[in-house]
């Protein structure tokens, strides 16, 4: 880990662990900061965040860092492990977000303890929507261009008489 500065000393041992397989693993990749944000739905800085263990990583940070390393399923069924048990053990303070000074902060879980997943994802994991129909959005451009059409041969009709 020669590049990376140490992590606080008061932190538990499931995030310490959790957070030295991370770096380990993002070095395995020989990525930068600014090309891992680049890979993923994370910024350079979130990334920081993460592997400096100032801020826990949302699961989709981690499956995908997993991904990008080409980690088989079964390790990256183990870094979710790690991960759920680095998140219950991680510092509550680092974990809740700052408020702003306004008030005007997004709603906190039950207790306002709780840390919550960020449910951002990158477009190409993004689930496919299933409330619509695969055709409505065909169909309703035919209808469209059906009621093009009749306004243009009405238009044509009174225009020549």
């Amino acid at each position: 880990m020669g590049g990376w500065q140490p992590l606080p000393d008061d932190l538990p041992p499931e995030v310490r662990h959790f957070v030295e397989q991370l770096r380990l693993l993002k070095d395995r990749t020989g990525l930068s900061l600014v090309s891992l944000g680049a890979r993923t739905a994370y910024s350079k800085s979130s990334w920081h965040r993460y592997l400096n263990a100032t801020q826990p990583p949302p699961r989709q940070a981690v499956a995908a860092l997993c991904r990008i390393a080409g980690l088989a399923d079964t390790e990256a069924e183990r870094f979710g492990v790690r991960w759920e048990l680095a998140v219950q053990a991680w510092p509550r303070q680092a974990a809740l977000p700052a408020k702003p000074a306004d008030g005007l902060g997004e709603a906190e879980g039950p207790g306002g303890e709780e840390y919550e997943d960020d449910p951002t994802l990158p477009w190409w994991d993004t689930p496919e929507q299933t409330g619509r129909r695969p055709g409505g959005r065909l169909l309703l451009y035919a209808v469209l261009l059906l009621l093009l059409m009749l306004v243009i041969a009405v238009v044509r009709v009174l225009a020549l008489g």
